[in-house]
């Protein structure tokens, strides 16, 4: 219950947010397309940015409002577990998990050195 609370109020704070910024960046918009058409050609490159930023705020809301739903499946979990269940029927599970023992043998190894990790 203490999870779900913080989730609440970070979701009823961007949705306030949204509200205000929507309104605002097509605000702007329409004002710079006022002072385009009054001969600033400038502005003209505002008259699209604008709504872009109002279009991008929307489809980043959207995304943080599915984004921790318990219990809704998303297209790209679903691709990601159908992926994952092929490479371990194909045995590639065990390769994986002693590449990734390997690998935290070696940062261990380093860690007990004091040498730093050379990429």
């Amino acid at each position: 219950m203490g999870a779900a609370r913080p989730a609440r109020q970070r979701d009823v704070a961007l949705t306030v947010l949204s509200v205000v910024l929507v309104p605002g960046f097509l605000a702007m918009g329409w004002w710079q397309l006022t002072r385009a058409l009054s001969g600033n050609t400038l502005s003209w490159a505002y008259v699209f940015e604008w709504p872009l930023f109002a279009g991008y705020l929307i489809y980043i809301r959207w995304r943080l409002a599915r984004e921790d739903r318990p219990g809704v499946a998303h297209p790209e979990d679903a691709a990601g577990e159908s992926t994952g269940a092929a490479a371990r029927s194909a045995g590639n599970d065990d390769q994986e998990d002693e590449e990734l023992a390997a690998y935290n043998r070696y940062l261990a190894a380093l860690e007990e050195s004091g040498r730093r990790k050379r990429w």
